[in-house]
């Protein structure tokens, strides 16, 4: 089993899905009590909220970059970024890492190209539904993202940083984000991204009328599927990048 290092805290609400489902995947896979091999470098939330709100990406890029190299150095042998806003610095990471750095945007990627959708809708914060970053690595799998118009994204991104990394979930905005994913839907999307890693503590699909992609499940089953690098669990997780290296 290849040991997992989870840069997190991007934030901790959503950090505990990821150690929760790749425990659950090695046990489901192993059997008996096993779980899986890992490390969480856990940073401090609201220092680098602080640094995206003041545009300030270089640090947050040396910050994670830092956290990387760390969770390296004490043994992990593939990195994730527990986050979609912040894999906009995932490219650095992975240029100063000497392990494999899975793309959050290639686990949700994977997963929409093995469903077969040629069009989805995406939900995050302003910078991951505004920025090609994520936007630009997604399309790269082959299909079509299109997200709310401005007044939604505005309330998407303020539910985010008002409510949900804070760990507070409010029935208003469960009905306000189903409302926004029937919309999408009306639009022709034939599913709704997750695109940011806490919004799957708020919905899922018994509050939407199409399915729903949660993103740091994904991510984290890709995770697990790539340090046991056997026989997957999930077939539409055995694709380039998530199965066993050559």
């Amino acid at each position: 089993m290849r040991a997992i290092g989870l840069i997190g805290g991007l934030s901790w609400e959503s950090t505990v899905i990821y150690y929760q489902i790749i425990n659950q995947r090695v046990r489901e896979r192993l059997g008996g009590s096993h779980s899986a091999d890992s490390l969480i470098w856990s940073v401090d939330y609201t220092t680098v909220e602080n640094l995206i709100f003041a545009d300030r990406w270089d640090e947050v890029s040396a910050l994670l970059t830092e956290a990387g190299g760390k969770l390296e150095r004490l043994g992990a042998e593939v990195l994730l970024i527990c986050s979609n806003t912040f894999s906009r610095v995932s490219d650095d990471v992975a240029r100063a890492a000497n392990v494999p750095v899975l793309h959050i945007a290639d686990a949700v990627g994977a997963e929409v190209r093995a469903r077969g959708m040629r069009k989805v809708g995406l939900l995050g914060t302003r910078f991951t539904m505004e920025q090609p970053f994520y936007r630009d690595r997604l399309a790269a799998h082959g299909f079509d993202v299109v997200v709310p118009g401005r007044e939604q994204r505005e309330l998407v991104h303020r539910v985010i940083f008002e409510e949900l990394v804070r760990g507070v979930l409010r029935e208003p905005s469960r009905d306000a984000y189903a409302r926004i994913v029937a919309d999408l839907a009306d639009d022709g999307a034939e599913a709704v991204i997750l695109g940011c890693t806490e919004i799957e503590l708020l919905i899922g699909e018994k509050d939407t009328p199409v399915p729903v992609l949660p993103s740091a499940r994904l991510h984290a089953e890709a995770a697990a599927a790539f340090a046991l690098a056997g026989p997957l669990i999930d077939p539409a997780l055995d694709r380039p990048g998530f199965g066993p290296l050559a």
